[in-house]
This record gives C-alpha cells, structure tokens and sequence, in this order.
C-alpha cells in the first residue's frame, strides 16, 4: 500500500478529505518521530509500542571486497504489535 492508497482509505474511514487526512497523517508521523528522537516509546493501546533500540557497535564485512569493517553503534527505530494488531491478521 503506499502512501496515496493510505490516504484515500484513511479519508474513507473517518469522513474527510483526503488533503484533511494527509494533514492528519503528517501530524502523526511527525509526533511519533519527535517523542522517539527524545527517546521515548509511544504506545498505542491493541496496536502496538514505537520505540528506540540501542545497537552495540560490531565487526562487519564488505560483501565486495570481505575487508572487515567496523559499523559503529547507533539507535534505530522499532515497532513491536501488539495484541489486538497480532490477532486481527492471524
């Protein structure tokens, strides 16, 4: 699904324009973003939890060349579902 398909079915579901439902949309993306780079998680009751992980630094190899290579630490995101997310596509 991309983003247009998300709109047009986000504005089907809750009764508004697709330009209200972008707006919407961005407001969320931005929030979910902003409390994670503070990190934070949000939770979102019998969706899921938005977070951060923590990522130790670690020995990799160029799938080129095989020359060892050091990636370095870093935060990422994650998303983990939660029950109501999980039983509605099993």
């Amino acid at each position: 699904m991309t983003k247009d398909q998300l709109l047009e079915a986000m504005a089907g579901k809750a009764d508004m324009s697709k330009a209200e439902a972008g707006r919407a949309l961005d407001a969320l993306t931005g929030a979910l973003t902003d409390v994670m780079k503070s990190g934070d998680s949000v939770t979102l009751t019998g969706f899921g939890t938005f977070g951060i992980s923590n990522r130790a630094a670690r020995q990799g190899r160029n799938p080129q060349t095989g020359a060892a290579l050091q990636i370095p630490a870093m935060r990422v995101p994650k998303f983990k579902a939660g029950k109501g997310l999980k039983d509605a596509v099993r």
